[in-house]
């Protein structure tokens, strides 16, 4: 696993983990019992672990599909976030522009990574913008692969044009 997934893995673990702990505290705070607490406890493991492993399986999900693109260039300076991002069908979603900076028509694939206000990574998505003409522009809109919180900030992760 390279160092980057490994990384944006151990910060969602980490962001997580706050999440429950703080409200592991507040309800420990007004359990009745060692019972409650403990399954406090339970809950906020469970609950750590699961989006620890959605960031990752986004992640990994996302790699692979960057991976099938055969003869794909580096086209990161081609693509752009159009705007903020907004919610969309309970997930969130940005708009991406390719600007095709070639003389032949181009496909694009794109990882977007969505972050939260800390830049912790929350999600990743791959979005692919087909028959883009010689230096024309084409958008399309990149959607998280579930519900994000707050109001997360989408960036290209990584583009290839083919």
């Amino acid at each position: 696993m390279n160092r980057t997934r490994t990384h944006a893995r151990t910060r969602a673990t980490r962001l997580a983990t706050a999440a429950a702990t703080t409200a592991l505290l507040a309800l420990s705070t007004t359990a009745c019992s060692e019972s409650d607490v403990d399954k406090a406890k339970d809950r906020a493991a469970s609950a750590t672990a699961k989006a620890g492993e959605a960031v990752s399986s986004a992640t990994e999900a996302a790699a692979s599909k960057m991976a099938e693109v055969k003869d794909g260039v580096d086209a990161k300076t081609d693509v752009k976030v159009d705007g903020p991002t907004k919610s969309e069908d309970n997930r969130t979603a940005a708009k991406i522009t390719a600007t095709n900076s070639t003389d032949k028509k181009a496909d694009y694939t794109v990882s977007v990574n969505f972050r939260d206000s800390d830049g912790n990574l929350l999600d990743t998505a791959v979005l692919n913008i087909s028959d883009v003409d010689p230096a024309k522009s084409k958008s399309g809109t990149a959607r998280s692969n579930r519900s994000l919180s707050g109001t997360p900030k989408a960036e290209i992760g990584k583009a290839l044009r083919h």
